[in-house]
């Protein structure tokens, strides 16, 4: 209840026991201010959703980086996620406390246009913004603020306008091909012909090749996680088969005839935590001096034979051009979605349909070739079908 206090200034005061019994007070100036929080907080221990006007006090930055001491993934997400932050705690909005950034969204919505005024791509901001929240969701959790101030109406961070992907025409593809070292050559063919990401390039083994099955497996990659390279499932620990056509089964088996595969071993990392037995495999791509492949090392290479091919050296013309023409070759062939997303390694469907429905053939020409193929062969009489009023 508020209770008077004699002299000026912050002479009204409201007193009350939290959830967890202990006397809490506030005081302030005006009688009709402390009969307001006294209302307040009777409400909210009543609901049960009460939260100590004290406990959001802590400043974002400090909150944030207790949450990251206290969160587990794979190495790579912790390692974005960490630049991610950097963002967020050696920046001016890291100062403020989360109760005052709770109820002020405008303050979330200024660094975000900070953000924009560094440079920083849509992508990226997202990204961060994608963080702090989060950060403020496990502030909600914890009881330290009342709402996430990130997912207020007013908070619009810059929107992506998501490019369309292009595949690689088979001349380009060839193009590439014949730039590259003997070493590495088959590696285009193979990324445009199964689907491979760059890192399950580097870690495919004469094992995971079934010539007879006119199969191939992809069961690990190679990565570079804290400045050391490592084996790991493929990415989403999913491992997967994938139909192995002539033409990349006549080069890879020329390849291993020239570059006989490398026993290599390495640590092997599965969600994030390193197994105690490194595990080794005969890999069919591997540096001069036996080592596996670093993808900054490879790069080179890479950009080397796009220059000597005419093609344009962008992110868009990354090894992941080749998971592109995959995927656009299969739709073309009518391949269904699902199945394109089992071979690429995607875990959602969807994904697949939103990233390639420009490269699948129109529907409205297949809905008329099946309509002229329906009437065509006249087997059912839709006469029957029809009622007259």
């Amino acid at each position: 209840m508020p209770t008077a206090e004699h002299g000026v200034g912050m002479r009204w005061q409201v007193r009350w026991r939290d959830d967890a019994g202990e006397q809490q007070k506030l005081n302030f100036e005006t009688k009709p201010a402390a009969e307001r929080k006294d209302a307040q907080i009777k409400a909210s221990l009543d609901r049960g959703d009460y939260i100590d006007p004290k406990a959001g006090q802590i400043t974002l930055s400090a909150y944030a980086r207790q949450w990251r001491a206290g969160i587990t993934g794979d190495p790579t997400t912790l390692e974005r996620t960490d630049s991610r932050l950097a963002w967020i705690c050696d920046k001016p909005i890291g100062d403020q406390g989360l109760a005052v950034l709770a109820k002020r969204p405008s303050l979330v919505q200024s660094w975000v246009k900070d953000m924009e005024a560094a440079g920083l791509q849509p992508s990226t901001i997202k990204g961060i913004v994608d963080v702090a929240g989060s950060v403020f969701d496990a502030a909600l959790d914890d009881q330290l603020v009342g709402r996430n101030p990130v997912k207020a109406k007013s908070v619009k961070p810059p929107a992506i306008v998501r490019k369309k992907v292009v595949p690689w025409t088979l001349d380009r593809v060839e193009a590439v091909d014949g730039a590259m070292p003997a070493r590495f050559a088959p590696m285009t063919v193979l990324g445009a012909g199964c689907g491979h990401r760059q890192g399950e390039m580097f870690g495919l083994a004469l094992e995971d090749v079934d010539f007879l099955g006119r199969e191939i497996h992809v069961a690990r990659q190679v990565r570079l996680i804290e400045h050391q390279l490592v084996f790991s499932p493929p990415k989403g620990g999913k491992t997967r088969t994938v139909p192995l056509p002539e033409t990349v089964g006549l080069r890879l088996s020329a390849h291993i005839a020239a570059f006989p595969p490398v026993e290599v071993t390495l640590p092997w990392v599965e969600r994030g935590k390193p197994n105690a037995a490194p595990v080794t495999a005969a890999l069919l791509f591997a540096g001069e001096d036996g080592k596996p492949l670093h993808r900054c090392c490879f790069n080179r290479h890479w950009h080397a034979a796009l220059r000597e091919a005419d093609v344009p050296v962008c992110r868009e013309n990354g090894m992941h051009a080749l998971r592109h023409t995959a995927a656009s070759a299969w739709l073309a062939a009518s391949v269904d979605i699902r199945t394109v997303a089992e071979y690429l390694g995607h875990s959602d469907p969807g994904f697949t349909l939103r990233t390639y429905t420009h490269l699948m053939p129109d529907a409205a020409d297949r809905a008329r070739r099946a309509m002229d193929a329906f009437f065509a062969r006249g087997t059912v009489d839709v006469s029957s079908a029809l009622v007259v009023p």
